[in-house]
């Protein structure tokens, strides 16, 4: 698994489903941009989503990155991305292959999602596997990239 996390002032996402616009928006919390693997299972995906939820990149009362999600009492907005998995390891047209099965990735995806709710976080998303358009409202800028696997980014 594959997560993009930026801590956010606010975000939104929206998208097209059967003719009508849609879209899902939070205020402080975290973007997830989320991508899963072949190789994942239910447990890698819960422990990466505990790990997020846990993270303390929040500001404490000194200024200092001391609280987490949890204790800011803030939103996740959480977006799947696929091309988390791109190979631009050759030409200029990213290989895509790398990408777990649509199916399957869907089912992590759900269990992703999941686990933040189960957790008492308030929860928004898009449409797995639709054309979004993502919006974000990035506070610091604080972007951290997390990654089950070796993640190779050399081109």
């Amino acid at each position: 698994m594959r997560v993009v996390a930026q801590r956010a002032a606010s975000g939104s996402v929206s998208w097209e489903e059967a003719g009508a616009s849609q879209v899902a928006t939070i205020g402080r919390g975290l973007v997830l941009l989320v991508g899963a693997a072949p190789s994942d299972d239910e447990s890698t995906v819960r422990r990466i989503a505990d790990k997020l939820i846990d993270l303390r990149v929040f500001a404490d009362e000194a200024g200092r990155m001391n609280l987490s999600l949890v204790d800011v009492k803030g939103a996740a907005l959480i977006v799947s991305q696929f091309t988390l998995f791109a190979d631009m390891s050759r030409g200029r047209r990213p290989s895509l292959l790398g990408a777990g099965d649509p199916a399957r990735a869907a089912e992590l995806y759900e269990v992703f999602v999941a686990r933040f709710r189960d957790r008492g976080i308030e929860t928004r998303t898009g449409s797995f596997g639709a054309d979004m358009r993502v919006s974000i409202e990035n506070d610091g800028p604080v972007t951290l990239v997390l990654s089950s696997d070796e993640w190779p980014t050399r081109v």
